[in-house]
């Protein structure tokens, strides 16, 4: 939940869009959330220090994701992230 909000929060801000999708994909093992926006500036991973109040979203996704990265698009970008999830 923290890194989907993240995500949106990113693509919120940073790119001023109004609308942006979201997706979630399930397979065996894993589950795969992607942020689309107009955008296709690149995010950013910037180093973060102790007492910072903003720009620790992406820093966040880096070290708790397995794996993110970004799919830019004709119009705009796909931000995503992975994690490994127990099956039930």
């Amino acid at each position: 939940m923290l890194l989907v909000s993240e995500l949106v929060g990113n693509a919120v801000r940073h790119t001023g869009a109004r609308v942006f999708g979201l997706r979630l994909h399930r397979r065996r093992g894993w589950i795969r959330v992607e942020v689309r926006d107009p955008s296709r500036g690149l995010p950013c991973l910037m180093p973060v220090q102790e007492l910072d109040i903003s720009g620790r979203g992406l820093f966040l996704v880096d070290k708790l994701a397995d794996r993110w990265g970004v799919d830019l698009l004709p119009r705009g970008k796909t931000t995503w992230f992975e994690m490994r999830v127990t099956d039930r």
